[in-house]
């Protein structure tokens, strides 16, 4: 991890609060002015960092950038070491995802992305996925997992994304259809299970499980058919929570609460 990196994790886990430059110089075992070349690095890309004498830096509350540090804060002690790579844009994170599980990617590997250009839902149907949404894949091992049966996944993943949306925001989706959850009857999130296989033995040896939420999405910018029946959790700029904060709930009720 960079110096950039830990100062932004730093930030991050310290939302509430501010943390002097001194203290993340130690933190980081760096110099302060190491510390404020991070803090000028990470105001060159986006991010609204406060300064007040006497107090240091903050993240202000209207930073909303999807970042791996982002997510890791809010994750739990024993998912900090998770491989989660988030990225601008893809053309698939599970497509991504099924590339990393071939070349044997670890039980619990995360990709995220901020917009897709080719997402997809079930049957190949297409996935609007633009700028406001969240994209995710995780890596899921079938000797990790309380069953092999697909739609048994499927609704767990579901459910866990409902319990995430709820404790967060109070929003309560439901399941309609295999793998699509509704508020006030229009969709809100999709979700998408691969999987591969030995080619000999027919022995299941991953499932990728993608999920693409409609987060703060501007839906007057849509198809006209997909925004007849799509929603957003928030409306455009209207979030009370970020999105590295649902996305590691998403996590943890997928990798920390699987049902026995």
């Amino acid at each position: 991890m960079s110096i950039t990196e830990k100062v932004l994790f730093i930030l991050e886990s310290a939302r509430n609060g501010y943390t002097s430059g001194e203290e993340m110089a130690s933190q980081c075992g760096v110099s302060r002015n190491a510390v404020w070349k991070s803090i000028k690095d990470l105001r060159e890309k986006g991010y609204d960092i406060e300064a007040v004498s006497n107090k240091g830096y903050r993240l202000k509350d209207n930073n909303d950038i999807i970042s791996a540090e982002g997510i890791k804060a809010r994750l739990s002690e024993n998912l900090r070491k998770a491989d989660i790579r988030v990225y601008e844009s893809l053309s698939s994170t599970s497509d991504t995802a099924k590339e990393l599980a071939i070349k044997g990617a670890l039980h619990g590997t995360v990709v995220v992305s901020a917009s897709q250009s080719q997402g997809r839902g079930r049957k190949d149907h297409t996935f609007f996925s633009p700028e406001g949404g969240l994209y995710m894949s995780i890596v899921l091992k079938p000797d990790k997992l309380f069953t092999a049966d697909s739609r048994k996944i499927t609704s767990f993943v579901g459910g866990a994304v409902i319990s995430a949306v709820k404790e967060l925001t109070g929003i309560e989706p439901y399941i309609d259809g295999v793998n699509d959850l509704y508020v006030d009857g229009r969709k809100v999130c999709g979700i998408l299970l691969e999987s591969g296989s030995e080619f000999d033995t027919g022995d299941l040896q991953w499932i990728v499980a993608g999920i693409g939420i409609n987060f703060d999405s501007d839906i007057d910018s849509f198809p006209e058919d997909v925004r007849q029946r799509a929603s957003s959790l928030f409306a455009a700029g209207e979030a009370t929570i970020t999105k590295n904060a649902l996305i590691a709930r998403v996590i943890e009720k997928i990798l920390n609460c699987q049902p026995k």
